[in-house]
Formats: structure tokens, C-alpha cells, sequence
């Protein structure tokens, strides 16, 4: 497969981003003569994450990425000959130089789209040496970026459509692939942007950020602004010395407040002095450094209020520390009062962000009915996944040389389903999903209208249901090695995966003690199922 130039291609997994015993395998494969049988595998999922009853799937345009620029370096064999036995015949080095994924065909649910155990996130067709080698990385790069966009849609719907929520977990991720991974997708799992610069640069996440308490802390009050002036936000007019206008405004907001003018602390005023020179049309507030309600909320105030005298507004303030929920009331009335004391309104609606190690409980508490907070940063608990820290998925052989593959084990949990197959998503009048059928790729497809009679997973009886549409959930993404259509942009499939999840059930979308989801076999697979499980030769 020809690798066109992309400007994440440095940041693509590489061929040895693998376990060993892909490498032992494929050794095997080819001294048995086996190399080049055409096989295919499926990588699905057991269980649904963090107690819920559905996932997101994700992580489709990596694989495909890796897949463009699969190439073993010479190094790279190299290095594969020093740990395989010295006795290693050479050819079969020669032929890991020559392997690449121009073979490979892969059939994947649309990043965004919702997901359920069993049914395949993607399914990967091509020579068996290697459809084996691909299967640590693309478990790597699926499992990890459908766990994120979970956790981070279950984020969206405790918070609700108006809250905005910014992923601000990078210095938290486990590494840099970790951090880039989780901000791209949390983004599609319903964030309205992310922290992470690179984000942004290679995946075109929305990018938010203002000031920490160290560019506080930076400032004493005794520094003098190299130029403390500022134009007026229309142009027209002359230049104001913005200092010395906030120090005129801090007495009246002192006086208003019952403060003495010495109580707000100069060093963090002089700081938001000079933020707001540097961004006079961005200018937020970060207000806990010292003392909220004598320092913090104080200075932002004179330095807006002298802002609004020359046309700005500013765009936010942010609390890291307290009850967040209380404080944000306490200042969105001070904000009221303020506005209607100076009769400057737009001060009453300016954004109120919180953040500090925010979690699920204190999300919804945030979130709650009357809630003045506005923007919700969080780090740890969407980048970590403390909830569950893997998807668990897996990867398994389901068809070689075009017959059935079936894994019995001696838990009956972790059996596979054999032959290639194609899945639908059975949907009701109002577009509801119903359940998922899994069926042998040769059968017709279900007709929407027409009785249908599955075997529900788990279930000792079929059942029969009639769906009023059915929707083919497998799009054919890669074949022989060739991009078939280009992959959405990010904002479509986070777009994609706020409607799938608005047209799941709410008992289903609970995320504590939901109605599970139905996934069936179709009647033909479950008969080669039941064959295949028979004891004997088959």
C-alpha cells in the first residue's frame, strides 16, 4: 500500500509496536507454506464498559493510518533477526522486507457509531502471516480510543447539551500517544475541545486555554508595563493607559464590595493587567490564587470594568479549588449586582469555568437544575478511565482459506463466532435500535417489515421481530489495500455519535443499572455454531 504524505505519519504506530509471539507466528505460518492463505479476523469487545449498556466506537482513521504506511525498515528486520533463533532460514527475512498491506481489506462500524459486545468494530481480511502481525497494533489503537470516546460521551450526557466541557488531561495521560489519543477522542465522544495543542495542529479538536496560577504567582505588583496602553476596541479614539484605569475602577469596586482597597492582592492584579493587554478581546479571570472574594473576584472586576470602558468584554472567569458549585452561585450574584450597580449588563452573563479533579459525582453535581457554572474543565477522570481501564478488546480468527474458524475454550464467555459475516442493526418506526443481528455473510440481508427469527445471545429460544428498518452497520473503509472513501472529518463523527446516542432508548443510555442491549445470531449461524461446538471431526 502506497504511503501518501501525511503530515501525522511520524506519529503513526510502527510495525514493531507488536507482541513477540505475532512475530513467532508469523515465522510459523511460513515454514508451514501458509503465509499467503487468505484468512480474516474480528475485533469486537465482550462486555460493555463502566457498568453501561453501550460503547462508541473509535479509533478507525488510526488503523487506517497504520495500515497506509505499514512497511518493515531494514532495521527493523534487523532487529527481529537477534531475537528469533539464529538458524532462522534468511529468506524468511527477505520476506517481512517485502510485506506490506496492499492485501488487506478492512470493514469497520463509522467512527462515532454505537457499539455493542460482540459485533465487530473491524473486520480485517488478507494473507494470514499478515492479518496475525496487525493484531496487537490495531487492538492498541481501538481499544484505548473507543474506551476515551465512551467515557467521555457518558461525561456529555450527566452533563447535559449546555455545559460546555473542555479535556484538559494531558499532563494525566499515560505518555504523549496516550494524551494525543485522549484529547482527539473526547472530542468525538461529545467535548467541545481540548488543552492539547497537537490536538488541534494534527486533528483539528477545538483548542481552549488561558492562564495558570503560576502566571499569577509570576507577578508581585511592582512591575511597570513596558506599554500599559490600549486602543479603544472600535479603533477609533486614543490610546488609554489601561493600569492606570484599573486602579481608578478598584476603588469604586473596593467601595462597592465593603473592601478596603489594600485587601486585593497587587501582584495577582498586575498579572491580570498584563493577560488582558496581551488579550484585551480574551481576557478571563482565574480567581482562587489567593482569596476569591477578596482578591481574585475584586481585580478581575476592575480589570474587566476598564476593559468594558474602551469596547472589550471579557470572556470568562475560572475557580480550581472550593465548592465549586456554591462559589459559582455566590459569584454569578456578585456578577448581577455588579452589572446592574455600573449598568454595564453583558457582565451578568460572562461565563463562570470550573475545574479541579472533577469526576462523575461531582459532574452531576455541577450540572444539577439552577447550576451558574458554565464551562467544566476535566483531566484525569476522562483521560484515565478510572472507571475501567481497558475495553478489553480482543481479536480473533473467524474464517482461513474461506472455512469457518470457531474458538471452543473452556469458557463458554470466550468462544468465538465462526465464518465471515455481515451485521444489522434492526431499528424501530421512530429509528430506535432494537437489537443487532449477526448473520453469515452469504444470507440475504433482513427486510425491513418482514418477520425475522434470531437467536439473542445467551437466550435458549429464538425469538421473532419485525423491524420497520434495517440499517447495514459494516462499511467497506479499505480494499486490497486501497482507501475506498475518505474517512468523515472528526467534527461529523462527533456529530454521528451525539445522534446515535440520542436515538438509543433512555433506559439503555442510563449509566447506572441500564436495560441491556440485544445482540442476536441469525438462524444459520447459530445452526454452524452448534455444529462446529459438536464433539467430533467436522
Amino acid at each position: 500500500m502506497a504511503a501518501e504524505q501525511d503530515p501525522e505519519e511520524r506519529a503513526a504506530a510502527r510495525p514493531l509496536l507488536t507482541d513477540l509471539y505475532q512475530v513467532t507466528m508469523a515465522l510459523g505460518y511460513w515454514r508451514a507454506g501458509r503465509a499467503r492463505d487468505p484468512a480474516e479476523f474480528e475485533l469486537f469487545f465482550r462486555h460493555c464498559p463502566f457498568g453501561g449498556a453501550f460503547a462508541l466506537a473509535a479509533g478507525l482513521r488510526d488503523c487506517v493510518r497504520f495500515l497506509r504506511t505499514f512497511r518493515l525498515r531494514d532495521a527493523d528486520v534487523q532487529f527481529l533477526a537477534s531475537v528469533l533463533p539464529p538458524d532462522t532460514d534468511p529468506a524468511f527475512f527477505e520476506h517481512l522486507r517485502a510485506l506490506d498491506c496492499s492485501g488487506v481489506t478492512v470493514r469497520a462500524l463509522p467512527e462515532g457509531s454505537l457499539a455493542f459486545p460482540g459485533v465487530p468494530l473491524l473486520q480485517v481480511s488478507g494473507p494470514l502471516l499478515v492479518v496475525q502481525l496487525l493484531e496487537t497494533p490495531l487492538l492498541c489503537l481501538v481499544g484505548y480510543a473507543s474506551l476515551i470516546s465512551t467515557n467521555a460521551a457518558r461525561l456529555r450526557l450527566i452533563a447535559g447539551p449546555e455545559k460546555r466541557l473542555l479535556e484538559m488531561g494531558l499532563r494525566r495521560a499515560q505518555g504523549p500517544d496516550g494524551g494525543l489519543t485522549a484529547s482527539t477522542y473526547s472530542y468525538l465522544g461529545g467535548f467541545d475541545g481540548s488543552s492539547n495543542v497537537l490536538a488541534g495542529q494534527l486533528r483539528g479538536v477545538p483548542v481552549a486555554g488561558t492562564l495558570a496560577h503560576s502566571f499569577v504567582t509570576a507577578f508581585s505588583g511592582t512591575e511597570v508595563p513596558p506599554d500599559p496602553m490600549l486602543a479603544p476596541a472600535a479603533g477609533q479614539g486614543p490610546r488609554v493607559d489601561l493600569a492606570a484605569c484599573v486602579e481608578v475602577w478598584l476603588e469604586r469596586v473596593c467601595a462597592y464590595m465593603g473592601l478596603g482597597v489594600q485587601e486585593p492582592h497587587p501582584g495577582e492584579r498586575a498579572a491580570f493587567v498584563a493577560y488582558a493587554l496581551a488579550f484585551p478581546r480574551a481576557f478571563q479571570g482565574l480567581l482562587d490564587t489567593y482569596s476569591v472574594r477578596r482578591s481574585g473576584l475584586p481585580n478581575f472586576l476592575a480589570v474587566a470594568l476598564a476593559l468594558g470602558e474602551l469596547g472589550y468584554h471579557a470572556v470568562g472567569v475560572r475557580l480550581d479549588s472550593g465548592d465549586l458549585l456554591q462559589q459559582a452561585q455566590e459569584i454569578r450574584g456578585l456578577f448581577r449586582t455588579t452589572a446592574a450597580q455600573f449598568q454595564v449588563p453583558w457582565l451578568e452573563s460572562i461565563p463562570i469555568a470550573v475545574s479541579n479533579n472533577i469526576d462523575e459525582g461531582e459532574l452531576a453535581r455541577l450540572a444539577q437544575k439552577g447550576s451558574e457554572v458554565n464551562v467544566i474543565g476535566i483531566g484525569t477522570s476522562v483521560v484515565t478511565c478510572p472507571g475501567q481501564p481497558s475495553l478489553g478488546c480482543v481479536y480473533k480468527l473467524v474464517s482461513v482459506g474461506g472455512q469457518p474458524r470457531m474458538k471452543l475454550t473452556e469458557d463458554p464467555e470466550k468462544q468465538t463466532l465462526p465464518g465471515s459475516k455481515a451485521a444489522f442493526r434492526l431499528l424501530g418506526s421512530d429509528g430506535s435500535p432494537l437489537l443487532d443481528v449477526l448473520q453469515l455473510a452469504e444470507e440475504p440481508p433482513p427486510q425491513a417489515g418482514q418477520d425475522l427469527r434470531v437467536w439473542p445471545r445467551g437466550a435458549r429460544e429464538p425469538c421473532v421481530v419485525r423491524p420497520a428498518h434495517v440499517q447495514s452497520l459494516l462499511r467497506l473503509w479499505v480494499q486490497q489495500g486501497q482507501l475506498c472513501e475518505p474517512l468523515p472529518p472528526l467534527a461529523e463523527s462527533r456529530a454521528l455519535a451525539q445522534l446515535s446516542l440520542s436515538q438509543l432508548g433512555p433506559t439503555r443510555r442510563r449509566l447506572e443499572q441500564p436495560e441491556l442491549y440485544q445482540v442476536a445470531l441469525s438462524e444459520k449461524l447459530q445452526a454452524l455454531v452448534e455444529r462446529l461446538k459438536a464433539p467430533g471431526p467436522q
